[in-house]
């Protein structure tokens, strides 16, 4: 995780409190990262809005909180967390380990708020900031956070048929801690389109996406003719 982070702590202790989920903190009887989460909350949402603010000088106020809603999110900050390790390193209690504690939204975004939180205490704003900002950056690259699929793919629908695409979850898979769900999307009786995820809203995103491609790619086809 150090080398993903891209900073060496002085205080292991610190990391490691940055890194103790409140089930692992009563169970050992040492502090847990509550506090660090709720630094790292209020650093984060900072260095969010100055990068927006640094990087999208045409944007309004409204587009820059769009943009800020999607990035300080808490989907958006356990992808960090796995992109950075923290769900491999995560310190937790007995029983939160076998609920699949490891996978929960929740606890991986507390740990990377914690973390960042432990990083400005250690080394300053400008670490935080250079960590932060690096992650920022890439997940911008992907577009993907910004877009609403489920909304557009409504809107394209109702404009071109009246109706409204409806969403099933057609399989469930694994544990009930850590659930994969296959969802498909209808219009009427066609299925427009098929997708998986971690999370039912996370299939659905997926599944609207695809429909939206095969709509284009059906599009193509007719106007081709």
């Amino acid at each position: 995780m150090i080398k993903k982070l891209g900073y060496k702590f002085k205080n292991p202790g610190l990391l490691k409190t940055a890194l103790t989920h409140s089930s692992f903190a009563n169970e050992t009887s040492v502090e847990s990262n509550e506090r660090l989460e709720f630094l790292g909350d209020a650093i984060l949402g900072c260095v969010v809005a100055r990068f927006l603010y640094d990087h999208y000088p045409q944007a309004s106020e409204g587009i820059l909180s769009k943009m800020r809603s999607a990035l300080v999110s808490r989907t958006n900050f356990a992808r960090f967390a796995r992109e950075l390790g923290i769900d491999k390193e995560i310190l937790l209690g007995k029983g939160e380990e076998l609920t699949g504690g490891r996978e929960r939204e929740s606890n991986l975004t507390g740990a990377f708020e914690a973390v960042i939180g432990a990083v400005y205490l250690e080394a300053g704003y400008r670490k935080a900031f250079q960590i932060t900002s690096r992650l920022i950056k890439s997940c911008l690259e992907k577009r993907e956070i910004f877009m609403d699929y489920k909304t557009t793919l409504q809107e394209l629908v109702q404009k071109k048929s009246g109706s409204t695409p409806r969403y099933k979850v057609v399989l469930e898979e694994g544990p009930p801690h850590s659930k994969y769900f296959h969802v498909e999307v209808k219009v009427a009786r066609r299925v427009l389109g098929k997708g998986s995820g971690r999370s039912k809203k996370e299939a659905e995103q997926a599944a609207a996406k695809k429909g939206l491609e095969n709509l284009e790619t059906s599009g193509q086809a007719e106007s081709s003719r």
